[in-house]
């Protein structure tokens, strides 16, 4: 596989950023150029997603620069995965702004800016240097800042000041952290790192770096108690933004923390894995419970996306190579279910007149009984009914939970379930059953044919998805045992990424720096 392959994730939608810019006073060129690039990057990330799970870890040295001395891409399963899974959600996304997004936000470089996420997104995952990390994730800050503000509502720009404030703060302690590791080993290089931290004379000041690491990472995933920015900004944008911000953004935090806890912290597992283990069990009851408090759909939606993200971080804290494969499962369940749950819950709002409070809610069966049926295969999926992706991913973690002997982290899992359950019988009986209440907020605006063809076919597509992964879950089940397999045994990365040569001694020869 050639190495412009594994940057190809990055450079597809860079490319199509600069074109959207390049066509910035036609917007009707920019939406072509931005589904094309989307659906290019798909393709991509398909070809490149096959050749990791058959040839096994792919590396590209930029510059040919070599580890640890340059700039790393490496692409292994788990990295094919989220690639794949991201690249699919972004073309439906896409898709969908085509109905979605109004001519100002247009006017204001949401294609461009759209994309530029993408970047970071994709760059964040193919990454082998945590400080490229850092610079991926503060693309994906500028971009979705912008993406949140888009539109200059007031409630936006109230929710995009809180939302800039708390990852201000996570970036802060993320550069801290990788500030201070690169003072005690010398080196930043993922790989690299996996060999020279356990060198670390001092490792208590090691523990301490992972903690910073997992305050930073956990703020970017919104885990307790650093969740409480999500619940107030997700609901504020245009309905393609709340989609793949709750599909994504959250999901890359849980991919940074899986990746350094697996890969570079793994001396002081009952210090580091037991707070992360604390902080994903209280993750789950807020969110749940945040989502049954909410009287608004979008919010409880954006409760529940907090609540699951401690279900993923369940299975990073076991540490096993099922619990991991658990959690890479879920965690793909997880972006498609709730990028659809948003998108199904804009088009909820259309009919609603605009609103999403539950008090105009209702009659849905009768004014669109098509769009009961698209959203009962999320909403479905979400409470974990067989035998739909959800249930295959809460059965995995489970059985990771018991096999460990995790049973109180199983208890909580099943009891989150189960409200869940609750959560969905509410919302379906306030949508579909219900009369309304009130009259619409505000009279409800007819839409062309292709305009509602365009918003309806991405929730179509993500249902088929659910549906596909729950009717046949061993394709994805193989691909998850094959990311639970190289996370917990990382020798294929490293030996990947260093040529072969994992011993040599870095630059400023790290295996002798002390704190």
């Amino acid at each position: 596989m050639t190495p412009w392959l594994t940057a190809a994730p990055i450079l597809v939608p860079m490319l199509t950023a600069a074109l959207c810019v390049a066509a910035w006073k036609y917007p009707v060129a920019q939406r072509v150029l931005s589904l094309l690039g989307s659906l290019i990057l798909l393709v991509i990330g398909g070809i490149l997603g096959r050749g990791v799970m058959e040839q096994g870890v792919q590396v590209a040295q930029m510059g040919a620069w070599a580890a640890p001395f340059g700039i790393t891409l490496v692409v292994d399963p788990l990295s094919a995965v989220m690639v794949f899974i991201s690249a699919v959600m972004g073309f439906c996304v896409a898709l969908h702004a085509l109905g979605d997004i109004d001519p100002v936000r247009e006017r204001g470089g949401y294609h461009v800016v759209f994309q530029m996420l993408m970047t970071g997104v994709c760059g964040a995952f193919v990454t082998g240097d945590l400080f490229n990390m850092y610079v991926w994730f503060e693309v994906m800050l500028i971009s979705s800042f912008v993406l949140l503000s888009l539109g200059g509502v007031r409630e936006q720009i109230d929710a995009a000041v809180k939302y800039v404030c708390i990852n201000m703060v996570a970036t802060a302690c993320l550069l801290l952290a990788v500030a201070l590791l690169y003072g005690v080993t010398g080196t930043l290089n993922m790989a690299d790192l996996s060999l020279r931290v356990p060198d670390v004379p001092s490792q208590p000041v090691i523990s301490a770096i992972a903690v910073l690491f997992i305050i930073a990472f956990g703020m970017k995933a919104a885990l307790f108690p650093f969740f409480f920015w999500l619940p107030a900004t997700y609901h504020t944008p245009a309905v393609s933004v709340q989609a793949i911000f709750a599909g994504l953004l959250t999901k890359v935090g849980v991919y940074a923390l899986i990746r350094v806890f697996t890969l570079i912290f793994t001396g002081d597992t009952a210090w580091t894995h037991g707070i992360l283990m604390w902080m994903a069990g209280i993750t789950m009851i807020v969110g749940v419970l945040g989502s049954l408090a909410a009287r608004d759909l979008h919010r409880a939606w954006s409760w529940q996306v907090v609540a699951h993200i401690g279900s993923m971080v369940m299975g990073l804290a076991i540490s096993t190579p099922l619990a991991l494969a658990a959690a890479a499962f879920y965690m793909v369940h997880d972006i498609v279910v709730k990028t659809n749950l948003f998108l199904g819950a804009g088009l909820v709002r259309r009919l609603a007149g605009g609103s999403t409070d539950y008090k105009y809610l209702g009659g849905l069966f009768k004014t669109a009984p098509w769009l009961c049926l698209l959203l009962f295969v999320p909403l479905g999926s979400l409470a974990g009914f067989p035998p739909l992706s959800g249930f295959w991913g809460k059965l995995l973690l489970v059985r990771a939970g018991l096999e460990a002997e995790q049973y109180v982290m199983v208890g909580v899992l099943l009891l989150t379930g189960l409200l869940t359950i609750w959560l969905v019988g509410r919302v379906w009986a306030e949508m579909v059953w219900k009369a309304p209440a009130e009259p619409p907020a505000e009279p409800v605006q007819p839409l062309s044919a292709a305009r509602s063809y365009v918003l309806i076919l991405p929730l179509l597509l993500l249902s088929l998805i659910t549906v596909a992964i729950g009717v046949n879950p061993e394709r994805l089940m193989n691909a998850a045992g094959q990311v639970g397999d190289s996370l917990h045994d990382n020798t294929a990365y490293v030996e990947a990424v260093l040529g072969g040569s994992p011993g040599r001694p870095t630059l400023l020869g790290a295996a002798e720096v002390s704190p």
